[in-house]
């Protein structure tokens, strides 16, 4: 864990090159996980009903950081482009911020860091 919070807060990340996503005209983000294992795969073929993809809905603050995860954004910035698109509703601000962007870096592998204390 970094434990100098000025260094998280230079962290930038990027979108990992295999993810499938789409976005919706009202610009929310669907993630299109393929079921692709070799456990689905065999059990597919035994007939059990298990999609070949899953989807997850991004909500409105998820979508927008989402976005914004351009490989050149650092989290400081993120967080004030979301506190200047909503205001108030997303306080605490960096301590959701941090969480979301762990979340689906470390347990959903959507993102990567693309740097480390640039």
């Amino acid at each position: 864990m970094i434990d100098n919070n000025d260094d998280v807060l230079k962290i930038i990340y990027k979108v990992t090159e295999r993810l499938e996503y789409k976005v919706d005209q009202d610009g929310i983000v669907t993630i299109i996980e393929k079921q692709d294992h070799r456990i689905q795969r065999f059990f597919r073929k035994l007939r059990f009903k298990i999609p070949e993809s899953k989807k997850i809905t991004l909500d409105e603050y998820g979508s927008f950081i989402f976005l914004n995860i351009d490989g050149t954004t650092n989290v400081k910035e993120l967080g004030e482009d979301l506190e200047a698109k909503f205001g108030d509703k997303v306080y605490p601000l960096y301590e959701r911020l941090l969480l979301f962007l762990n979340h689906i870096d470390v347990n959903c592998h959507y993102i990567e860091k693309s740097n480390l204390f640039s």
